[in-house]
Order: structure tokens, then sequence, then C-alpha cells
């Protein structure tokens, strides 16, 4: 999916992203930047992201990461 982040705290790492076809709001996984290029996020910012069994936002990337094949980063 892809969307665009509405708030992140960097502090506990908790946000939400909205989804760019509906306008649905996640919240993001404790997780979501594991494995990716961003170390935080700022409002405003698009992304693409996956969901979760449990409607969290996670796997959060890059659009450039998918359609490069840009290995992501490891934490």
């Amino acid at each position: 999916m892809q969307g665009t982040v509405k708030m992140f705290d960097p502090a506990t790492r908790e946000g939400i992203v909205v989804v760019d076809t509906d306008r649905s709001e996640f919240v993001l996984a404790s997780d979501a930047l594991k494995g990716s290029l961003f170390r935080m996020l700022r409002q405003g910012q698009r992304i693409v992201f996956d969901l979760d069994d449990s409607g969290f936002a996670t796997h959060v990337r890059t659009g450039s990461e998918v359609d490069l094949g840009i290995p992501t980063a490891e934490i």
C-alpha cells in the first residue's frame, strides 16, 4: 500500500499512516522500520507499507526500494 505519514514520534517510534486510496488510517507496528532504509519518519512523508494480520502498518519502505530492487538495511 502507498500512503502518507500523518504523525510519528521518534522517541516512542509510534505513528499513524494514511492510505492514499481511501484515506484509512493505520497505526505503525512497533517494528515497522526494522529492515528499512528509514530510521525515522516525518509528517507528510510518502511511504510504501504492508498491513499485518492485526491491522498494523508494517514493513515501511520507499517506492524506489521496490521499483529499483534496492536491498533493505538490517538494523
